[in-house]
Parts: C-alpha cells; sequence; structure tokens
C-alpha cells in the first residue's frame, strides 16, 4: 500500500476550512480565531496559514477585514479540489486522504458504462479516508487514452487535482448512482468490512469539460462512518 501524494499543505488547510464551512460547522458570518492562533492550532506557519486563507477568500468563502479579522461566507457552489467528493464524516466535512492499493493498466470492465476511446484503462484501487478515519474503498477506472502509463507515484491524494495539473483533463461534471453492494472480493485482509459484506455502494460516471465521460469509478463506503451528501444552491 502506498500513501498518495499529498496535496501542497495550504490547500490541504483550504480544502479542510471549505468543507467545515460547507457541513455547517463554520456558520456564516463567524469571526475565524486570530490567524497566529489558528497556525499554532493547525501546526503551520503563518505563512503557510494565509496562503490557505487567501485562497478560501479567493472562492468566495472568507471575507478578510483588515483590522478586524477573518468572517465566514457561505456560498453554495465552490471551485474545490474535493468538489465532487461527496462523501463527509457522520459529524458533516472531514479531510479526504488516499492510501494506494494498486495501479494497473488493463483491459477495460465489460460491465462499465462507455467511457473514452481506448480499449484499455487504468484500474486504480485505493483506501479513502477522512480525517483519518477509513471510511471507503475505491475503484477507479480512468481512460487508457489520457497518458499510457500510470504509477501510484504519480498520482495525488485528489485524483481530479492530478488530472488537471498532470494530463490536462478537466472533471466537469459527475453522474453518481447510489445503493447499497458486497464489498469486493479484493477488500484487504486488514480492512475493517470484510469481503461479501453489504455496505453502501456509488458508481459513477466522470465527464470532461467536453460533456464526455473520461473516467468510471465503484466507491463502496461504510454507512457506520461517513454519509453521502450533496449539496446543491438556488437554480
Amino acid at each position: 500500500m502506498a500513501k498518495a501524494s499529498a496535496l501542497p499543505k495550504y490547500i490541504q488547510v483550504s480544502e479542510m476550512l471549505m468543507r467545515e464551512i460547507a457541513a455547517g460547522h463554520l456558520a456564516d458570518g463567524a469571526r475565524l480565531p486570530p490567524e497566529r492562533e489558528m497556525a499554532d492550532d493547525l501546526g503551520l506557519a503563518v505563512g503557510t496559514l494565509r496562503k490557505a486563507l487567501a485562497d478560501v477568500e479567493a472562492k468566495g468563502l472568507l471575507e478578510r477585514v483588515q483590522g478586524s479579522g477573518n468572517y465566514v461566507r457561505h456560498k453554495p457552489v465552490v471551485d474545490s479540489v474535493y468538489a465532487f467528493f461527496r462523501l463527509e464524516l457522520l459529524k458533516g466535512g472531514g479531510l479526504p486522504t488516499a492510501e494506494v492499493l494498486s495501479v494497473d493498466r488493463m483491459i477495460k470492465p465489460a460491465d462499465a458504462p462507455d467511457f473514452g476511446r481506448d480499449t484499455h484503462g487504468h484500474r486504480i484501487r485505493r483506501v479513502r479516508s477522512l480525517d483519518d478515519t477509513v471510511i471507503a474503498l475505491e475503484e477507479i477506472w480512468l481512460d487508457g487514452g489520457q497518458r499510457d502509463v500510470i504509477g501510484a507515484d504519480d498520482l495525488s491524494e485528489s485524483l481530479y487535482h492530478f488530472y488537471r495539473h498532470d494530463l490536462g483533463l478537466v472533471i466537469a461534471a459527475v453522474e453518481d448512482r447510489i445503493g447499497v453492494a458486497d464489498m469486493p472480493e479484493w477488500t484487504p485482509d486488514d480492512y475493517h468490512l470484510k469481503a461479501g459484506q453489504g455496505t453502501g455502494y456509488i458508481e459513477r460516471v466522470s465527464r470532461d469539460g467536453a460533456g464526455q465521460p473520461a473516467e468510471f469509478s465503484r466507491t463502496w463506503f461504510d454507512p457506520d462512518r461517513a454519509r453521502y451528501v450533496s449539496r446543491m444552491g438556488k437554480g
């Protein structure tokens, strides 16, 4: 098992704050603690925290008032690295991380919907966690035409961040189908659920900016540890 390459620290912090805001843990109009206090609590340099806060501000979720402080501003749609990651802890929020189990180039599965033009795909299997709580197994299939070779060391904890910055592939929309299924036969022996055990299940088709399917994924998540949440703003 390999740890996926961590996102830059300031992005991790900005994403954590955005997920906390989305979950309602930080109320609209709430004033954040002083920056030095926040930096100490998070174990960060003040400069790193300020870079994270600037990122949150740029996305419209923070108002920085000179001489007064930083104030939360709620907004329904945000350009977040994890905008399409819809699993949260039962209490809400949680910063996603990933452990890569395997990456293999192989013939696409016969039961998968059409995605991409290549007959092969990159199959990525991962364990997902939120705030160090293991919540899910993932099997992601990326069209083989995107790149000939992908290794575990190439991947970041956000695959969509990797797609955008390394492959030039922007995921613009997803379609999720949610239900229940048995844990797969490849479930690791040390995973807290066992192969064949019933659990929550998500099938996803991800589309690029032109509306073409580029990725197919399956996620088995523990409903006793996480929930699926989709938030939509007013149309």
